[in-house]
C-alpha cells in the first residue's frame, strides 16, 4: 500500500496520497475502456461483413460471444469509474471540510492572540490615558538604573502633580476631568525625548524618567519645559482650561541609587513645590 502512495504522490505532485490513488485508478479504467472500445469496433467489423454476407456463421457466433465479453467489460469498467468518482467526492468533500476548520482555527488563534495583547496591554497601562501604569513605569525604571549604573549615566526621576485638580471634577464633572488628564498625558508625550517613560501614578498624579540628564540644570530645563506645556490653555466643551503643575525632581545618583530611594526622594519633592508654589523643585536644594 506504501508502494502505491509513494508511486501516485510521484505522478501526481501537489496531491494528497488518497487523490492520487483515485486519479490512478481513473487511469487505469480509462487503459479498460480504450481497450474495450478497441475490441468492440473489431468485433462490430466482424459483424459488418456478416451483414454483407461475407463472413461464416461460425464467425458470426463468436463475435456476437465476443462482443458479451466486451460489454461485461465496460460495465465493470463503468462501475469501476462510478466507484473512483465517488471517492474523489468523498476526498474534495473532506479537504474542503478540513480548510474550513483549518479557516476557523487560524480565525480563532488570530483573535486569541489579539485578545493576549489586549490583556497583556492593559495591565500594563493606564485606562483613561493609555500611558504606562505604575507597574511598567517600575519596571522600565529597574531597567533605566541598571543601564545608568553600567554605563556611569545621569538619570532624573520626576514627580509631576495638576495643581487645584480636584476643582475640576468637582465644577465640571469626571468625564471633564478625564479628558483634562488625556490632555494631559498627550503633552507630556510631547514634551519628552524618545526612550524617555511618562506614567500616569494615579489620581491627577505622573511620574517620568528622563535618561541620560547630565546635571540639576538640565534636569530643571526638562522639568520648566514640561510646566509650561502642561499650562497651555486647553478648550473642552467650549470651556477653557489652563492647568498648572508642581513637579519634585531626584537625580541618580546623588539623590538615591534605588528605585525606592528616587520615587521618594521625588515625591518628597515635588510637595515642597506645591507648597512653595515655585513649580518645580530638586530633592537637592531643600534643607537636610
Amino acid at each position: 500500500m506504501g508502494s502505491e502512495a509513494e508511486a501516485a504522490a510521484a505522478r501526481f505532485p501537489g496531491t494528497s496520497a488518497s487523490i492520487g490513488r483515485a486519479l490512478t485508478q481513473s487511469e487505469q479504467v480509462q487503459d479498460k475502456v480504450e481497450r474495450a472500445a478497441a475490441d468492440l469496433s473489431t468485433v462490430n467489423a466482424v459483424l459488418k461483413k456478416e451483414i454483407g454476407g461475407f463472413v461464416p456463421l461460425r464467425q458470426i457466433e463468436l463475435a456476437l460471444s465476443q462482443s458479451e465479453v466486451i460489454e461485461a467489460k465496460v460495465q465493470e469498467a463503468a462501475e469501476e469509474l462510478e466507484a473512483v468518482n465517488d471517492a474523489l467526492a468523498q476526498e474534495i468533500d473532506e479537504r474542503h471540510e478540513l480548510e474550513h476548520r483549518l479557516s476557523k482555527s487560524e480565525g480563532a488563534l488570530h483573535e486569541s492572540r489579539a485578545e493576549g495583547r489586549r490583556a497583556r496591554h492593559s495591565a500594563l497601562h493606564d485606562a483613561i490615558t493609555g500611558l504606562p501604569n505604575l507597574t511598567l513605569f517600575n519596571d522600565r525604571l529597574h531597567g533605566a538604573l541598571a543601564q545608568a549604573q553600567r554605563h556611569k549615566w545621569r538619570l532624573a526621576v520626576m514627580f509631576i502633580d495638576l495643581d487645584e485638580f480636584k476643582s475640576i471634577n468637582d465644577t465640571h464633572g469626571h468625564d471633564t476631568g478625564d479628558r483634562v488628564l488625556q490632555m494631559v498625558a498627550h503633552r507630556l508625550q510631547d514634551a519628552v525625548r524618545e526612550g524617555d517613560t511618562v506614567s500616569r501614578r494615579g489620581g491627577d498624579e505622573f511620574l517620568f524618567i528622563a535618561l541620560e540628564a547630565k546635571d540639576e540644570s538640565a534636569a530643571s530645563t526638562v522639568a520648566a519645559r514640561i510646566i509650561a506645556c502642561i499650562a497651555e490653555t486647553c478648550d473642552i466643551d467650549g470651556v477653557t482650561f489652563t492647568v498648572k503643575a508642581s513637579v519634585g525632581i531626584a537625580l541618580y545618583p546623588e539623590d538615591g541609587c534605588t528605585a525606592q530611594e528616587l520615587l521618594k526622594h521625588a515625591d518628597v519633592a515635588m510637595y515642597a513645590a506645591k507648597q512653595q508654589k515655585q513649580g518645580a523643585v530638586l530633592f537637592s536644594q531643600l534643607p537636610r
